[in-house]
């Protein structure tokens, strides 16, 4: 027996049967190629769902948390903690925001976020507590009670029901449908930059500019979420900073670690100020020195290996190439995304099968929606990786 048939199996008969795993065990990895335990080698165009973004096997990362292990992984948040300070000021440098809360995932990050919103509105409105949200229809922000409250889609909430009271949905990219769901008691609206899981669409320019507006217009907090098209990969450290906007609150976390678990909610100056104080919220593990010790790490890779910079030179390549398949496959109908987030748009064909085959084929890649195939490569993507990606997955059509 294969050794990955006998560890699935182990598997199965212990871990909560929560995801429909595809039938490979991974065990190592390096530069933008996993290998699993029968030693057979795969293209990673998924990255972890956007986590890995600077691959597999950077030894400067993996060095950075190892002298980190060996001086201290944990304390109590009633402590302060060197890697804790140089995480959060790096953070605020690149996103030019005023204050930073770290967390263990991006669900977190959401939650939290949602809390500060609140808190705002119930500080500015002297303790009124019947605040709405507006949300987005297929949007995702996470699994928990709260993050699945503001998630747009059915499918993940039916069985949860009641969820978080006070949420409104409107349509992505039309300004109109938000403006029908503003009243007098919205104190926030959540939003992906770049919706990732409803399919991979950027925000269109004039509708994120015009939320942008409503919201500093009636004093209602815009949270972005950019946990999966954040950290450079549009081509710019934030997906928001492209648009000329900024957020009163981002939620961070995937590539922020670049595959330590932390995430971040990360507040302007004027909603830090008026929001959450000691006591409202916390967390053992969020902001511990290990995580922070990654975040401060990625930073500094990011500078010292200029990946916004290679972000933006590889994008037209990628671009190109899967323009030429559009162009090839009646079945492929629409190419959308930022930088080295991208989607095909696939019709008549079950996308589930087309990401089987190209497993098989050496090819990770992953589905966005029911129709779309993801690519969230790492951020370190060469022309021939492009190549070879395009070659594999032609083969799995």
């Amino acid at each position: 027996m294969p050794k990955s048939r006998e560890y699935m199996e182990r598997t199965e008969q212990s871990v909560l049967h929560t995801y429909n795993r595809f039938p490979v065990v991974l065990e190592n990895g390096e530069g933008v190629y996993l290998e699993d335990v029968d030693h057979k080698k795969y293209l990673d165009f998924g990255a972890g769902i956007a986590v890995f973004a600077l691959g597999y096997g950077n030894q400067a990362y993996n060095d950075a948390l190892k002298a980190q292990i060996d001086k201290i992984i944990h304390t109590s948040n009633l402590y302060y903690n060197v890697p804790l300070m140089e995480a959060a000021e790096k953070l605020l440098q690149h996103s030019g925001m005023s204050r930073v809360f770290f967390t263990n995932s991006g669900t977190e990050a959401v939650e939290g976020a949602i809390k500060a919103a609140r808190k705002y509105a119930y500080n500015k409105d002297n303790g009124r507590t019947d605040h709405e949200i507006i949300a987005m229809n297929h949007s995702f922000h996470g699994r928990s009670m709260g993050a699945l409250s503001v998630t747009g889609n059915p499918h993940y909430q039916e069985a949860f029901k009641p969820l978080m009271g006070g949420v409104k949905f409107a349509e992505f990219n039309n300004l109109d449908s938000v403006k029908e769901q503003i009243s007098d008691r919205t104190c926030a609206i959540i939003m992906e930059t770049v919706q990732g899981e409803g399919g991979i669409y950027p925000a269109d320019p004039e509708f994120i500019k015009g939320v942008k507006a409503i919201c500093e217009e009636k004093d209602i907090l815009l949270i972005l979420d950019e946990i999966q098209c954040g950290m450079g990969r549009t081509g710019s450290y934030f997906a928001w900073q492209q648009y000329g906007v900024e957020p009163d609150i981002m939620t961070c976390a995937k590539a922020l670690g670049c595959g330590v678990p932390v995430g971040a909610f990360v507040l302007n100056e004027k909603t830090a100020a008026s929001s959450l104080v000691p006591g409202d919220h916390g967390t053992t593990y969020g902001g511990n020195p290990l995580a922070c010790a990654a975040v401060s790490k990625v930073f500094d890779l990011f500078e010292q290996e200029k990946i916004i910079d290679h972000v933006k030179a590889i994008t037209p390549y990628l671009e190109k190439r899967l323009d030429e398949l559009m162009a090839k496959y009646d079945f492929l109908t629409a190419r959308r995304g930022m930088g080295l987030m991208q989607g095909l748009a696939v019709t008549g064909r079950p996308v589930g099968a087309i990401v089987k085959k190209a497993l098989e084929n050496g090819l990770i890649v992953i589905s966005a929606g029911t129709d779309v195939i993801r690519f969230v490569p790492p951020l370190i993507i060469t022309e021939e990786n492009v190549d070879e990606m395009i070659e594999k997955l032609e083969a799995s059509f």
